[in-house]
């Protein structure tokens, strides 16, 4: 069964990151992955987390889509189309600009833990399921950036 426990982030932390079991992107495909991250976006469009994302212009929210699939991609073993179009991650330094607090960070990772058990369903195995999701869970804390009010 599926864990989809969120760690406590603090500000200023940076916990060690293992990247998911290569086996979640294989098994998933590229199209279905790039379908979770789109279904993620849509569900951050209408929530109280719009605020940090482009929603407003749909070129842009589109691009944001775009690069989170291909930073996901590349993170769990699939093609580098990331470094490709955009170059090394630095994920930290590209999210600097947004105010990242733990309750927005809580909420993108909610909007995962819905997402995440259908693939199950789907055939894909947990354990994979896990590994990204442990992945999202640490990784994430490493870009909040605000303090929490």
């Amino acid at each position: 069964m599926l864990e989809l426990k969120i760690t406590d982030g603090v500000l200023g932390v940076r916990p060690p990151v293992t990247k998911p079991h290569p086996g979640f992107f294989f098994q998933v495909g590229e199209e279905r992955f790039r379908k979770l991250v789109d279904d993620h976006y849509e569900k951050i469009r209408n929530s109280d987390i719009a605020f940090l994302f482009p929603v407003n212009d749909e070129e842009d929210f589109a691009n944001a889509k775009k690069h989170a699939a291909d930073f996901l991609i590349q993170i769990c073993g699939g093609p580098d189309y990331f470094a490709q179009t955009r170059g090394e991650p630095r994920m930290v330094g590209r999210h600097a600009p947004f105010r990242i607090d733990e309750h927005g960070r809580r909420r993108w990772l909610e909007f995962y833990a819905e997402l995440l058990p259908p693939l199950e369903a789907e055939g894909i195995n947990p354990e994979y399921i896990q590994s990204f999701w442990d992945y999202l869970d640490i990784f994430s804390i490493w870009m909040i950036n605000t303090p929490s009010h």
